[in-house]
């Protein structure tokens, strides 16, 4: 295949998860403890294909970013660091991911970019939905 010319490859992994979490300084009903079931599009990005023909294997993302979501992210309660009731969870051994940000869908967005930018990947844009109807897209 000849090489390509300016053009550029794109692939979108999607990631599934449930998730805790609250909301700081914040009025309606986010303010209290409650849960998601969210979906994380990673979207992967060349000017060129590897030799195997491809921006990245599918594959290698599940192994390392869906992992890290897995085991980092998925089933736990995920607050702000700042939030006052964070202590008594961690002393319950409740399983919490304390961060700089308030959790909100646009932080945790920025938050999962960053993590597969670290990875290595090619990304250019998550977007994370929190419900089926609501999402926040962070583009690097």
């Amino acid at each position: 295949m000849s090489p390509e010319k300016d053009g550029i490859f794109q692939v979108c992994k999607t990631i599934d998860f449930c998730y805790g979490h609250r909301l700081l300084n914040y009025d309606g009903k986010c303010r209290h403890l409650h849960g998601h079931n969210a979906r994380v599009e990673v979207l992967l990005e060349r000017s060129h294909l590897d030799d195997r023909g491809m921006v990245v294997d599918f594959v290698e993302i599940k192994q390392t970013l869906q992992r890290w979501i897995d085991e980092t992210l998925d089933h736990k309660m995920i607050l702000s660091e700042t939030d006052p009731i964070l202590p008594e969870l961690q002393k319950q051994k409740e399983p919490v991911y304390p961060m700089a940000a308030n959790p909100t869908a646009e932080n945790l967005a920025r938050l999962i970019f960053e993590q597969a930018r670290r990875l290595g990947f090619p990304a250019v844009q998550v977007t994370f939905w929190e419900t089926p109807t609501s999402f926040a897209t962070y583009r690097g």
